[in-house]
Formats: structure tokens, sequence, C-alpha cells
């Protein structure tokens, strides 16, 4: 199991999230360093898990805003692959995160359709991109507008298999009001889904992971990898996990 770490960035700074209320978002604190600056916070990240690859979410980006670019060179410069969330809707804004040397992330927030995915995929390859499903308990941030459901189907299955349709083969499940609210993801079915329907997939869980039980769990159930933040800052998981 991969522990991903996650530096939520907001005006310059890295901040905890909680249950996707950004706008009650505050600075770090964390048991690891007392910086908040994202290049410091990212070493102490890496010193503390050793992790292959960090997820940074620009949230400045991903609300609108021109995309920190420099800053993901720079964590890049550290020696991990950096998977970026800056409000990816087209290929152009992939292309600005792929030119940074970092894996794109397409969130559902942002990205209007499937569409827009495919032509993501073919401007900087499919193996550069990570979609996320991203969830508020338990519902798709967005509407794709796919055909009518039918009685047996789910709508954030649908849209995952529509992702897998257009060559994604990384997939993030994230709800976002489990995110630093240490109870647990809340996707441990639709994980398995995702993962037993799709094998070829790397599913990734976000938003809740806790400790060694939730990473454990989530291991049988076929997910991959776990994006972390606060279990890390508060040092429930740390490299020996």
């Amino acid at each position: 199991m991969r522990i991903i770490p996650v530096i939520d960035v907001l005006h310059g700074v890295v901040v905890r999230g909680i249950a996707g209320r950004r706008s009650e978002y505050r600075p770090i604190v964390s048991t690891l360093t007392s910086s908040t600056d994202p290049i410091e916070v990212a070493r102490a990240l890496i010193d503390a898990v050793h992790p292959s690859e960090l997820y940074l979410a620009d949230l400045d980006a991903i609300q609108g805003g021109t995309p920190a670019v420099e800053v993901y060179r720079r964590i890049r410069s550290l020696g991990v692959e950096v998977w970026v969330d800056a409000g990816v809707d087209c290929p152009e804004s992939a292309s600005r995160i792929a030119e940074a040397g970092c894996q794109v992330v397409a969130g559902l927030e942002t990205v209007p359709g499937p569409v827009e995915l495919r032509q993501i995929g073919k401007a900087v390859g499919t193996s550069r991109v990570v979609f996320s499903l991203d969830l508020r308990e338990g519902k798709p941030l967005r509407d794709w507008n796919l055909s009518p459901l039918s009685a047996s189907e789910r709508e954030p299955e649908r849209i995952a298999a529509c992702a897998v349709e257009c060559g994604i083969t990384r997939l993030i499940v994230l709800d976002l009001a489990r995110v630093g609210v240490g109870k647990g993801t809340g996707t441990e079915e639709l994980c398995q889904q995702i993962a037993s329907t799709n094998p070829h997939v790397e599913v990734i869980a976000g938003g809740g992971v806790s400790d060694r039980a939730d990473l454990r769990r989530l291991g049988l159930l076929g997910v991959r990898g776990v994006l972390v933040a606060s279990a890390i800052h508060d040092g429930r998981l740390g490299a020996e996990h």
C-alpha cells in the first residue's frame, strides 16, 4: 500500500483541509515542521514517509486563480513525482502542468465531461493523467449528463466506468466531506467495486484515512494507494507503515 502525502496550498501556504469547507481552511499545525511553506512542508513529508509521489492541490487554481507552476517545479526537484490538481478543465490547462514535469490530476469538480477528459488525455497522454472521482457525502460533485440510470446503477460507478473508457488507468476516489475528519474514507464499497471491475486500473482512496487499520482494510479491497495529510502531520502514520 503506497502512502501519497497531500499538500493543500491556499494563498501560498499549506493549509489543513476540513471536510472540503475551503473557507475554513487554516495554515497547518504539524509535528513534522513549524513551516507552512509548500517546499519546506514537502521536504518534511518526504523525510517522514519516503514517498515516491506527492499530491498537491493548488486551491487557488482550482478556484479560478493562476496555477503556481514554479512551486510545482520546485517540489518536483526534490526527487518525487508530483500529482497536481490545479483545476484542469481543458487540454491547455493540462498541458501547463505536464510541461512542469508533473502528473495531471483531472478532477470531476472541474472537468466538464468525458469529451474534455478524452481531449486532456490526448493532449498530454493518458499515462500522465490521474482522474479524481470527486464526491461529497457519496454524491458526485458534477453531473456528466450520462444516459439515464437503470434501477441497478449508481452515478459514481458510471462516471468511473466512463473515465476508464476514456483511457484512465489511475483513479482517485475522494469524498471531500471526509477530508481531515479522520473517520475513514466512507468509500470502501465504491473502491472495491471499481477495483474488482477494472483490475488494470490503479485505485487510490483519499479523505479520512487515519491509521494502519484503514490501510489494511483498503488494501484488502484492492486499493493500491492512499492520499493522506492529517494523519501524517499528527504523527499517526509514518514511514514504518
